[in-house]
């Protein structure tokens, strides 16, 4: 009799579980399948592609849902209590969007998420600090650029990560460039819009860093085009595409290879007249852009065909705004979660170079002595580093402080330099860096050797005098 009682009582409380479980289920509506706009009045405002203002930065912009299966309905407007909001991104399982935002016309920019099933708001960052451009990394932290409080570093926006309560916030760029527009690439780096601003401004690029912010390098860099407009995002087929452009000449979509960024441009649109602003993945062979056929028109929403390299019936249109940008809701693949080498308890990294003297078109023992660098010197922000030289072999073995900006140039025997400045690198705290040596081109390698700076201590920089 009793046995029977604590069936019939077990058997109440599953259902009971098992009911609340089906209501919740139920209450927490699914998004997937349906697509976040970003628009903004048709008069667009000038656009600075250095400091954000009008690209980034998007003045009265708002952000929408859009049921694509049922285009007659108008989008539904997620950010009506803001004053300004863009930058949207989804997260890996569909349900969550982060976002940058105003509440007021005059309000510093904050990151903020949304839970797409029932549309509630929280505050993410509370900075003195405008922040934009946020992006779910892989182990649940949030990265986004920021303006400096402080400009020694000479920069523009840095990177930056924090917890998803906005706890824990560690910048994590260290150089005189300015980053926007970052995304997350399947093997788990950071892929973002670099643009050197000191001491000369150059144009921008595509880099790639891990999230802690190590290893950054170039992913890449176009001949033809000098301005990058969009985040570059990943396909499902081992593609890479973002909108791009030169001084004179309209946004286009650029389709590059992710095992060989730098030699695989092809721009998918050069066929078709008008203007490209922004561009995401749909699904296989298919791409989410927004596109105007004139400066007299405003960007709608369109489906893209990679194959055909046409654009297909407009999604979404209205003649008083232009869409800025669009994702898909889905639930997608979280990308590989790296491990860190970061210490923050050590204040310096380590640089081996394996021999100065290999550039472009000379390698090891065929390098003219005239020419022959037997120095490196370090440059920093305002001054020099110091200067070493280096082994017979052309190697180097550094000690160099973390997260301190510097160049390298390399001098011979005459006190002449034979290659300038490189591109800014810095070390952060512990991390373990190596490059082949001062070349152009990305794909060459030495002579597979075991370099003879090695066998000693490294030299710390900056050099004492």
């Amino acid at each position: 009799m009793r046995l029977n009682k604590l069936n019939k009582a077990s058997l109440i409380i599953i259902t009971i579980l098992f009911s609340s479980v089906f209501f919740l289920s139920c209450k927490e509506k699914s998004r997937e399948g349906m697509i976040i706009l970003t628009e903004v009045a048709a008069d667009l405002q000038n656009i600075n592609y250095v400091t954000g203002d009008s690209w980034r930065y998007i003045s009265e912009s708002r952000i929408l849902i859009l049921n694509p299966k049922n285009p007659s309905n108008k989008p539904e407007l997620l950010t009506k209590d803001f004053f300004s909001a863009c930058s949207p991104n989804i997260s890996f399982d569909g349900r969550f969007m982060i976002f940058a935002a105003q509440k007021k016309q005059n309000d510093v920019w904050q990151v903020w998420e949304m839970n797409l099933s029932n549309f509630k708001v929280r505050q993410v960052t509370t900075t003195t600090e405008n922040c934009i451009d946020p992006v779910y990394l892989p182990d649940g932290t949030i990265l986004f650029s920021k303006a400096p409080n402080d400009n020694y570093l000479k920069t523009g926006h840095e990177l930056f990560t924090c917890k998803s309560d906005g706890s824990n916030m560690q910048q994590i760029t260290f150089n005189p460039h300015s980053y926007f527009a970052s995304s997350v690439l399947k093997d788990g780096r950071v892929l973002t819009i670099s643009r050197q601003l000191y001491p000369d401004q150059k144009n921008s690029i595509l880099m790639v860093l891990r999230p802690d912010g190590s290893k950054g390098e170039l992913f890449y860099q176009g001949e033809k085009i000098n301005e990058i407009l969009s985040q570059g995002q990943e396909t499902n087929n081992g593609q890479v595409v973002f909108i791009a452009a030169n001084n004179k000449e309209r946004g286009n979509i650029i389709a590059i290879n992710y095992n060989r960024p730098l030699h695989s441009e092809r721009n998918l649109t050069s066929g078709i007249k008008g203007d490209f602003k922004s561009v995401s993945p749909m699904k296989l062979k298919k791409l989410l852009t927004t596109y105007r056929s004139s400066v007299n028109e405003t960007y709608a929403l369109y489906e893209f065909d990679v194959a055909k390299k046409t654009l297909d019936k407009a999604i979404y249109k209205d003649k008083n705004y232009n869409v800025l940008e669009a994702f898909l809701v889905n639930t997608h693949e979280r990308p590989k979660k790296l491990p860190s080498e970061v210490n923050l308890n050590v204040k310096t990294g380590l640089l081996l170079c394996q021999d100065i003297n290999f550039t472009e078109g000379h390698f090891v023992g065929n390098t003219k002595l005239s020419s022959k660098a037997v120095k490196i010197e370090l440059l920093g922000i305002n001054n020099s580093l110091g200067t070493v030289g280096v082994e017979k072999d052309g190697s180097f073995y550094l000690k160099v402080l973390a997260d301190t900006p510097f160049r390298i140039q390399t001098i011979n025997k005459n006190g002449e330099i034979v290659n300038g400045p490189s591109s800014w690198l810095y070390l952060r705290p512990s991390e373990r860096r190596g490059c082949v040596g001062c070349h152009l081109s990305n794909e060459q390698v030495p002579e597979n050797r075991q370099p003879l700076s090695v066998n000693k201590n490294p030299i710390i920089i900056p050099v004492l005098k």
